[in-house]
């Protein structure tokens, strides 16, 4: 029952190129489905398909947009199971996070149908009092969204609940190792009664040339990409062309720091979710762990034995070759996993490393893989120093008893979001991105909606 074909102008729809594209299960190989092969031809046919849909869609009644959000929320929710099974199937998350996955999605349409009527604007009146300031809010226009292979739900939930709500139409690419749920969320919307050409979905084989072609036609105004930081650089040379609004989501290199007085309890269970929610395959995955002398030894003992024996499936055996290289890089003690498992798919342990040092290969990478390395330090400032030495800054960990210290280190971290006593940084109402080379823009809460919209101010008298 799951649709294969582009999501077009509302039709189900072979590509122009008339080829398929095979997609894998990443936890032993085999092939679960092929999908249509999307084109230059096809992202220009949906980018006209969502033009020509922008006026009236832009012009439908804000009430009117939300409720068929809050439909969709409800469609989402229901079907729940199913779409869980979806994402286990093409991604490799274990059903738990797959169900976590899903309910989260579906939180972007609540959330954003209750903002679809809290589009603000102002009236002032100038200093000088000669006119009167009217601003208001419009809808940004026709945006391409481009989304990644790890979270292919909440992904596509979080750019298209906005982007709907402001009343923006839009063309998601999603990643090409899970294309079946973003199709299946389309369907979702498409029942919940979100009109032709609004929301228009392209798998393509070959991404790049595509997402150009599409960031080059005029009728585009909006870019919305979630991915690495490199990629992400190569789509904002390809946006300047076009003077193209861009939000970006991009890589991360988030610390978990553990002062010495912290609820060692709360730490390990929180490390837990930081690093392992979808296998640490995660741009908000913690990524370099520090730890305060004085509890290094116990806090790594005690990870180690949480997390033995488990292991989580990546999404390429070139992605589980990468992690492995890292851990085995000479990059400190190994007290759990670091082997590679035999057969089929493309598993990995959960691995412990000890005793990292500071200039170690891993602690400059986004692992993206579920690796802890562990670096001990001494006293507040080297860990906020440690912590803040990465070109990147979308996440961060503290974990402290000391409620001052934890707001003091959080305000001195470069990081555009911090979780104090918390394993899960992400909500649907928070503002979601980072600064430095994790990105531009943010997504989720009032600020995501903000990145849809255009601001106008007229000048008048009265």
């Amino acid at each position: 029952m799951t649709p294969t074909d582009l999501f077009i102008a509302g039709r189900w729809t072979p590509a122009a190129s008339g080829r398929r594209i095979p997609v894998l299960n990443p936890a032993d190989g085999t092939e679960i489905a092929s999908v249509a092969a999307g084109d230059t031809a096809d992202g220009l046919a949906a980018v006209a398909a969502a033009h020509d849909a922008a006026r009236d869609w832009a012009a439908t009644a804000p009430r009117t947009r939300g409720e068929i959000l809050r439909r969709a929320f409800t469609l989402m929710t229901e079907r729940a199971d199913e779409i869980a099974d979806l994402i286990v199937a093409e991604n490799g998350k274990s059903r738990a996070d797959a169900l976590s996955e899903v309910a989260y999605a579906a939180e972007f349409f609540r959330w954003y149908s209750e903002e679809a009527v809290r589009i603000d604007g102002d009236l002032r009146t100038a200093p000088a009092g000669g006119n009167k300031i009217l601003v208001m809010r419009q809808p940004v226009g026709v945006a391409v969204l481009v989304t990644p292979w790890n979270f292919p739900a909440a992904m596509a939930t979080r750019k298209i609940g906005p982007a709907l709500a402001a009343g923006c139409t839009v063309v998601l690419k999603p990643a090409l190792e899970t294309p079946l749920t973003a199709l299946v969320v389309a369907e979702i919307l498409a029942e919940a009664g979100v009109p032709a050409g609004v929301v228009n979905v392209v798998v393509a084989e070959r991404s790049g040339p595509v997402v150009s072609a599409m960031l080059h036609d005029p009728r585009v105004a909006k870019l919305s990409f979630t991915g690495s930081t490199e990629v992400g650089a190569i789509l904002l040379r390809e946006a300047a062309d076009g003077i193209i609004s861009c939000s970006m989501e991009l890589g991360g290199n988030a610390p978990f720091i553990v002062f010495a007085d912290a609820d060692l309890d709360a730490a390990i269970e929180g490390a837990l979710i930081a690093k392992m929610r979808g296998g640490g395959q995660a741009c908000t995955a913690a990524n370099r762990f520090y730890v305060e002398s004085a509890v290094a030894d116990e806090f790594a003992t005690r990870l180690a034995a949480a997390l033995k024996d488990q292991e989580t499936v990546l999404i390429s055996g070139s992605a589980r070759d990468r992690v492995h290289g890292l851990v085995t890089g000479g990059t400190g003690k190994v007290l759990a996993g670091g082997q590679l498992p035999d057969g089929p798919g493309f598993a990995y342990p959960a691995t412990v490393l000890a005793d990292v040092p500071a200039e170690a290969p891993i602690l400059r990478e986004e692992i993206f893989g579920p690796v802890a390395p562990i670096v001990r330090f001494d006293g507040e400032a080297a860990a906020i120093e440690a912590a803040n030495d990465t070109p990147h800054g979308l996440a961060a960990y503290v974990y402290t008893r000391d409620l001052a210290r934890g707001l003091r280190v959080g305000e001195r971290l470069d990081f555009g979001m911090v979780a104090l006593n918390r394993g899960l940084v992400s909500d649907p109402a928070a503002p979601f991105g980072g600064v430095k080379q994790s990105g531009v823009g943010r997504e989720g809460g009032h600020d995501g909606l903000l990145e849809f919209l255009e601001t106008k101010y007229i000048a008048t008298s009265w």
